[in-house]
């Protein structure tokens, strides 16, 4: 600093002048590199990010258009049947570009239809399932009904972008194609460990977990990797669409509006809330005594085989032939 001070006094007063310019357009330069170092930086940065965008958006239009594939097999019908003991009805796969064949009914006979579309995120069908699962399984185990589940994904956008509604409904059609007696039991426990809308849901090892759990089903390490890969992902969104575009088979319902739609041969169930396992009854014994007038035969009500009523006939979870519908 002294040196310096003193080589400025020997300076002339132009010479000083001519030094200060240069130290002027020298911290000039120096800024000036320094911004063009930010902008090229922050171009860079920019790029990066807008590169990570673009790969974002290609990801999710190669997801959404990419071909459907065939549908799993035992939903023919874009749902598994299942009858008494369980056993599910066997059906092909439909290919990608086939339309789906509705169940046949069973109305003039003595089983009644119960047809069910659901969400596994739903909590409303999460309702209905807790209410009303145990009758079911005893009309479907007595071969007093059948019940038909129809997975859809309508509430995508409620797991904070994990998709659980698609992946659930995936995972159920990965147990109709490879175990499809296993099926009532699989749809059971999703709903006895169903998360919160609102929440990233199960993963699909937790998903892999369940239908690996449940007695009888078959080959589970292959239910795991269709899980995985998400194999029916996308007859997943295309029976969804089907369901929301309508009309819904054997019923006058035109489109599938909101989870759970339940029906009873063909009759549309609308419940009062909360859901009760009563009213559920009544509306199956009504919906039944309908059809059969409906079909000029007489009005057998669904009932379990004796040997499986329940010890205490008042809270019995089929409906008694005695029974009256709801007023």
């Amino acid at each position: 600093m002294t040196d310096n001070a003193s080589d400025d006094k020997t300076l002339t007063k132009n010479q000083r002048r001519a030094a200060a310019r240069q130290k002027a357009q020298a911290a000039r330069k120096k800024q000036k590199r320094r911004q063009r170092t930010g902008r090229v930086l922050l171009q860079g940065g920019i790029a990066l990010a807008l590169v990570a965008v673009v790969v974002i958006v290609v990801v999710v239009i190669t997801n959404s258009i990419r071909p459907a594939g065939p549908g799993p097999a035992n939903m023919a019908s874009d749902g598994i049947r299942i009858g008494q003991d369980f056993v599910a009805d066997t059906t092909p796969a439909l290919a990608a570009d086939d339309e789906p064949v509705p169940s046949a009914t069973t109305a003039a006979s003595d089983t009644v239809d119960i047809v069910v579309y659901l969400d596994y995120l739903c909590p409303i069908c999460g309702q209905f399932e807790a209410a009303n699962n145990e009758y079911i399984a005893g009309l479907v185990d007595s071969g007093a009904a059948t019940v038909e589940y129809h997975p859809v994904a309508i509430l995508t956008n409620q797991s904070v972008g994990t998709r659980y509604s698609n992946r659930a409904a995936n995972a159920a059609a990965c147990v109709a194609n490879y175990s499809p007696n296993s099926f009532f039991d699989f749809n059971t426990a999703l709903f006895e460990q169903q998360p919160e809308e609102g929440t990233r849901g199960l993963d699909d090892a937790a998903l892999s977990d369940i239908a690996s759990g449940i007695d009888g089903v078959v080959d589970p390490a292959r239910i795991a990797t269709c899980i995985d890969d998400e194999e029916f992902g996308s007859w997943v969104t295309a029976a969804t669409q089907r369901a929301i575009d309508g009309p819904i088979p054997n019923s006058t319902v035109e489109a599938l509006a909101g989870t759970p739609l339940v029906l009873v041969n063909g009759q549309r169930y609308d419940p009062s809330l909360p859901f009760t396992n009563e009213e559920f009854r009544n509306f199956v014994v009504t919906a039944a005594g309908n059809s059969y007038a409906d079909s000029s035969t007489a009005t057998p009500t669904p009932a379990p085989a004796e040997s499986d009523a329940p010890a205490e006939p008042a809270e019995s979870t089929t409906p008694a032939p005695t029974e009256t519908p709801a007023s």
